[in-house]
């Protein structure tokens, strides 16, 4: 749970350093930031997507899990739920995109093979080594994610100590469940919606990416199912 602590740590440091700078960069400036972050956040996408994965289960899952997050309205909820966080803040929190940053940081600092892995090897061999690289990586990034989106960042904390501390709790019993075949299936699916954090940020089209995150769970069920269905195939 330590590592859990620690990542999350990080990002709430990182990003109260960004909202330090936030006041202080002109517009112009923020949209170069802006443009950075979504180059960056596209690019770690694309690299995760590219992890081996069954291209049929992954459209499927893509496909199925948006039109049930949309069914759901999911994007719609946790928007709510920011602005829900927003009007309990003092004002002078309130201020920058809150609901959007607390999403798209939680989305970008939870989902991923680092996340699962990370929490696996912290929980079982008390390994800290990877969470605490993805503190450093999640960190910097919190810095300039803040800076111009405000104090939503920052919350996303929690969501990665919820996250990741039920990851590391539970290891010892979800372990032999997850193999690399899953945990790379995982990380690709995420990719896809880590890339659409990247578009918005970008501004080449608003995707509501929390609608798609029912995917995660539909990749982990079709890597399940994988071998039963393989079976009846043969």
């Amino acid at each position: 749970m330590i590592a859990a602590v620690v990542n999350a740590l990080a990002i709430l440091f990182g990003s109260l350093l960004g909202l330090i700078l936030k006041g202080k960069i002109h517009d112009k400036y923020e949209n170069v930031v802006f443009t950075a972050l979504g180059v960056f956040t596209l690019l770690l996408g694309i690299s995760m997507a590219q992890e081996e994965c069954n291209a049929l289960y992954m459209v499927f899952s893509l496909v199925v899990g948006g039109l049930l997050g949309t069914w759901m309205g999911l994007e719609d909820l946790v928007l709510k739920l920011g602005e829900w966080l927003k009007k309990k803040l003092p004002p002078s929190m309130r201020e920058g995109q809150f609901a959007m940053g607390f999403l798209d940081a939680t989305v970008l600092f939870c989902v991923g093979a680092m996340t699962i892995v990370g929490s696996f090897k912290a929980g079982i061999e008390k390994d800290y080594q990877l969470i605490f690289l993805k503190s450093v990586m999640d960190g910097s990034v919190s810095v300039l994610l803040a800076a111009v989106m405000g104090w939503g960042v920052a919350f996303s904390a929690v969501s990665v100590l919820l996250v990741q501390g039920a990851l590391t709790i539970l290891s010892t019993w979800v372990a032999p469940y997850v193999d690399e075949a899953m945990i790379q299936a995982v990380s690709a699916v995420g990719g896809c919606l880590i890339m659409m954090i990247g578009i918005n940020l970008l501004k080449l089209k608003k995707i509501k990416t929390a609608n798609f995150i029912p995917a995660i769970i539909l990749i982990i069920l079709f890597q399940i199912a994988d071998p039963y269905m393989a079976h009846l195939v043969s």
